[in-house]
């Protein structure tokens, strides 16, 4: 069982513009052609920040017409907010704030033998990273720059600490890179 950020970023280091845009991703290529499905269904429990929250409760219709479902998770997912959010009806959501450390206990007990999947965003994953909780990151990089917006890991973390274990290239506008994370 692992503590997972898996994300995708801009060649400059962005998950999402400044007005928490992810559109520049959509247009890189087919979420199937990627290691998406391989790892969604090694996932037994989501982490998730409330801009990604936001970003989904805002695109519920798209979701939906694509998935199914406003909701395309069937693992339960915690959602980290100081603020009182909306619920998506028929998703098993908890929303929560503070430490991530007893989150994270109450975590690993739903997810069983499964991983935890830090969804995002990167101050999220970073702050299980301090815990010392986070165990891999695996970055998709896509071939496009955004200037500014929202950072992939706001934390300095100096090497030897990651160490890169895989790079696989997803057609020709991305590259997934995996990352273990050195707890020595």
């Amino acid at each position: 069982m692992k503590t997972q950020y898996y994300t995708a970023t801009s060649l400059d280091g962005f998950i999402a513009t400044e007005n928490d845009s992810l559109d520049w991703l959509f247009s890189l290529g087919d979420v199937n052609n990627t290691s998406y499905p391989d790892f969604i269904s090694n996932v037994g429990a989501l982490a998730m920040g409330s801009a990604t929250y936001e970003w989904m409760v805002r695109h519920a219709d798209k979701i939906a017409d694509q998935m199914g479902t406003a909701w395309p998770y069937t693992q339960p997912a915690w959602v980290f907010s100081k603020r009182k959010l909306p619920a998506i009806a028929g998703a098993d959501i908890r929303f929560v704030s503070g430490d991530v450390r007893p989150i994270h206990a109450e975590m690993r007990l739903a997810a069983g033998d499964k991983n935890i999947w830090i969804v995002g965003g990167g101050d999220l994953a970073g702050q299980f990273y301090d815990a010392g909780l986070l165990d891999e990151i695996m970055v998709q990089v896509g071939s496009v720059t955004l200037g500014k917006g929202k950072q992939l890991f706001p934390r300095r973390v100096l090497s030897p600490v990651l160490r890169l274990v895989a790079v696989h290239q997803l057609g020709h506008a991305m590259v997934e890179l995996r990352y273990e994370v050195n707890k020595d």
